[in-house]
């Protein structure tokens, strides 16, 4: 069998490292920004890529270590006012869905990062246990236990907003947060996962 292209197995794996991308800044044009940085970096250290190893795991790397890089550039870094982040004024959502995705977002966002990393790695990109904390950095079990905190506090959240929506609107219940949580826990996958990729 052939080994894939650099570029092909960048193109591969791009919807992947814009989610993830996205987890991590929390802000989809500073995702854009770290996900063009990364491709930049592995192109031009393409030479130190070991073809039929794990191409995602690397660039993966290559993408973390830069995010981690310009945080701890940013630390001393104070951003003017019309920079700063609006995503809580933002207006709920029109449709149901919409409203569940915004506040399953939101709810997904309050995580700590290295829970949401764990999660996105494990839960969204398929990555083994193993791989997410070679990745990360720390022990496997770290990383069962950042993933089982994360799901345990998604569950919270969202059951949270279920109630305070049914509070709001007796006649009509609304759907039930904890329940997609508790899909997502179950099935080792996050319903926000897949469409932050988009």
């Amino acid at each position: 069998m052939a080994t894939r292209s650099i570029r092909e197995e960048l193109v591969l794996c791009l919807p992947h490292l814009r989610a993830f991308a996205r987890s991590l800044a929390r802000d989809r044009d500073r995702a854009d920004d770290l996900v063009q940085d990364a491709i930049l970096l592995a192109l031009s250290a393409a030479a130190q890529f070991t073809p039929g190893t794990n191409f995602k795991a690397w660039i993966f790397t290559i993408l973390r270590n830069r995010f981690f890089n310009d945080l701890r550039k940013a630390k001393h870094v104070i951003e003017p006012l019309a920079a700063a982040d609006v995503a809580g004024l933002a207006s709920p959502a029109q449709h149901d869905s919409g409203l569940i995705f915004s506040e399953f977002r939101r709810a997904f966002m309050t995580l700590v990062p290295s829970q949401r990393e764990a999660l996105i790695l494990v839960a969204a990109n398929g990555f083994r246990y193993e791989e997410a904390a070679k990745l990360c950095g720390c022990a496997v079990g770290t990383i069962k236990s950042r993933i089982s905190r994360a799901r345990r506090q998604l569950l919270s959240l969202t059951a949270d907003d279920a109630k305070k929506q049914a509070r709001r609107a007796p006649v009509k219940p609304a759907t039930s947060l904890s329940l997609i949580a508790a899909g997502a826990a179950r099935s080792g996958a996050s319903p926000a996962l897949s469409h932050s990729a988009s």
